[in-house]
């Protein structure tokens, strides 16, 4: 970090962090949060501060959005970035709110060469370069340990990006093995396509099947909410978000019981 982005950084925290007892309270409503260390708190203080300061939050279809939500959701997709770098979720600006479920229309033809319109029911949507959209109703359920967690799963894809369109293969760090995350995440992405197709009730959401850039991103969103749920079905997925995301939430949990 160079030292004027040292002193913006202090600048900005020094007026606009988040109040202690906000976040605390933010803390105590996510689960996924505990077994954190006092230290990894409070930098996760820290950068949700500089993320609420560096983002705009939009109400949209009529949702009311209070400024403990919004901490809320800074407070999780911080969490993908506590050990990475922090400006993670640069060229982007805007986090956009719906109160529920919102229809995105589609556009798609088919192999006849006729053009098919439909409207697709989505809980968020991250856009390339451009906002990310939520559910309120879907973030608030977010972040309860549950294994499903949609503010998770869309800053997730907003990581994916930074090296281009989403496709599950976010940039990597050095000293990661990109033929190593290849031949992973295709075999499980393989073996879960197999048990879903084959009508297999399994243990992580069939809509990671849809294509590998969904796979990267339930998987994350597993990877924090129910970790032992990923390192027992794909230990080697687990291996390779542990590295990516440079934190071991298995250990966490277990440190809990």
């Amino acid at each position: 970090m160079s030292w004027f982005s040292d002193w913006r950084r202090n600048r900005v925290l020094r007026r606009h962090l988040v109040p202690l007892a906000a976040f605390r309270a933010a803390v105590e409503r996510l689960p996924i949060l505990r077994g954190l260390t006092s230290g990894e708190l409070a930098h996760l203080h820290e950068i949700t501060s500089l993320f609420i300061h560096d983002k705009t939050f939009s109400a949209a279809g009529g949702a009311e959005v209070d400024d403990a939500m919004q901490l809320i959701i800074a407070v999780q997709a911080c969490l993908l970035t506590l050990n990475l770098d922090e400006n993670s979720y640069r060229g982007w600006n805007e986090i956009i709110l719906y109160p529920d479920e919102f229809l995105r229309p589609r556009v798609e033809m088919d192999e006849a060469g006729v053009v098919h319109h439909t409207r697709d029911i989505l809980a968020g949507e991250s856009w390339h370069g451009g906002p990310l959209v939520l559910s309120l109703a879907d973030a608030e359920a977010s972040g309860l340990a549950d294994g499903s967690n949609v503010v998770l799963h869309e800053f997730a894809h907003k990581l994916d990006m930074l090296n281009g369109d989403a496709n599950g293969f976010p940039p990597l760090h050095r000293g990661m093995d990109s033929a190593s995350w290849a031949r992973d995440f295709s075999a499980a992405y393989a073996d879960l396509c197999t048990r879903v197709d084959g009508g297999e009730d399994t243990a992580i959401d069939p809509y990671a099947t849809a294509n590998p850039a969904e796979f990267f991103a339930v998987l994350s969103e597993v990877f924090f909410e129910t970790p032992h749920v990923l390192d027992a079905e794909y230990p080697a997925i687990y291996r390779q978000l542990q590295q990516f995301y440079r934190q071991h939430p298995l250990r966490r949990a277990e440190s809990q019981t």
